[in-house]
């Protein structure tokens, strides 16, 4: 084997392993069906503790990359070659779920509180000027870091374009991407994302989920060539894409040259010790645009929503649409992006997260 875990590193042990063998599970090194390596062997190979590698297979379990048999041990559920018609194991799904809501006493009122009073100190007058266009340097700023600290997404500042919550975002992606195209939607979905489109003048294609996402037998008939998803969990379903699904999506986009919307609704809240791939992670240069909020992690009225945008599109982004005025006033993207900078956005996400693994025991 070739595993090795850099002890110097900042990065955890295990996370260093996760990566390793997820690289080689989607490259094929490990195929579907393939048992991996022991955890006895991955631990005296990289000089780690047993626990370490139960830790990292326990993620690649969690995100669908592989599973474990009693007293068999771990083995590769990815295919990269995912592209089966439609079968038992995609079934359409029709649980539904009802999304988490935060209790008033679980949000840091007092500290969220505190964060205005300080940045009204600290920026003064300077709370009344107008944002520039993509929305404050500080802002995008700090989503830029706390995106590659939490979610492995590494992105320029300049990539990312502030709006007053996803609904104003994506009435500026279809500005952007035309409304000449067909834009497919998973069905069922949250209703808002179909009134939001079709108010734009794009037409809408209802994709059927399966267990895992998207049918594939879906994907192939659809005429589309932008796709809206929300693989962490969609609404009313709770159906998460799984790791496969979401590799389908990217290839799908490669092959239509088309777009993928990702809705990252909610994620922050995943039970997970790590949070899911994003798809724009798998693929950030040129077929993924990234959306997310704060309206579930802090409050239904802070009206502040973000997109990232792919390499490829920024520039015709700014060309096409930069003229529009940031919808968000700077005091509110001061004391956010003082929140997020300060660690209390992250710790309060923390908090959530383990108190809902807590439920769940």
């Amino acid at each position: 084997m070739k595993y090795f875990v850099d002890k110097t590193s900042d990065q955890s042990a295990y996370m260093q392993l996760y990566y390793q063998l997820r690289h080689d599970i989607i490259n094929s090194v490990y195929k579907f069906g393939d048992k991996l390596p022991s955890k006895r062997l991955l631990s005296e190979e990289t000089g780690t503790s047993v626990i370490t590698v139960e830790h990292t297979y326990g993620i690649l379990c969690e995100e669908g990359y592989a599973e474990s048999r009693q007293r068999s041990g771990y083995f590769v559920t990815y295919r990269c070659e995912d592209f089966a018609p439609v079968s038992e194991r995609e079934q359409t799904s029709s649980t539904a779920f009802v999304p988490y809501s935060q209790s008033e006493e679980e949000f840091p009122f007092s500290v969220f509180a505190k964060t205005m009073r300080n940045v009204i100190s600290k920026y003064g007058e300077r709370i009344l000027i107008k944002s520039p266009n993509p929305g404050s340097f500080e802002l995008r700023g700090a989503i830029s870091d706390y995106l590659a600290r939490s979610k492995g997404i590494e992105v320029s500042p300049d990539s990312i374009v502030i709006g007053s919550g996803a609904e104003y975002l994506y009435g500026l992606i279809v500005q952007l991407l035309g409304r000449d195209r067909i834009y497919a939607i998973e069905n069922p979905s949250y209703e808002k994302i179909i009134s939001v489109y079709s108010a734009n003048g794009a037409v809408c294609d209802l994709l059927k989920l399966g267990k895992n996402g998207i049918l594939t037998s879906e994907l192939a008939r659809t005429q589309a060539s932008v796709l809206h998803i929300t693989p962490y969990r969609s609404f009313p379903s709770g159906v998460t894409a799984s790791a496969s699904k979401r590799n389908e999506y990217i290839e799908w986009a490669l092959e239509r040259n088309g777009i993928i919307i990702e809705d990252d609704f909610e994620s922050e809240f995943t039970v997970s010790t790590k949070h899911e791939d994003t798809v724009f992670s798998l693929e950030p240069t040129r077929s993924v645009i990234y959306v997310n909020t704060f309206t579930q992690t802090i409050a239904p009225s802070m009206r502040i929503g973000y997109m990232v945008l792919p390499e490829a599109l920024c520039k015709d982004f700014s060309d096409r649409l930069g003229f529009y005025s940031c919808t968000v006033p700077m005091f509110e993207q001061y004391v956010l992006a003082e929140f997020i900078n300060n660690g209390d956005f992250e710790r309060h996400i923390n908090r959530v997260r383990k108190n809902r693994r807590k439920k769940l025991l």
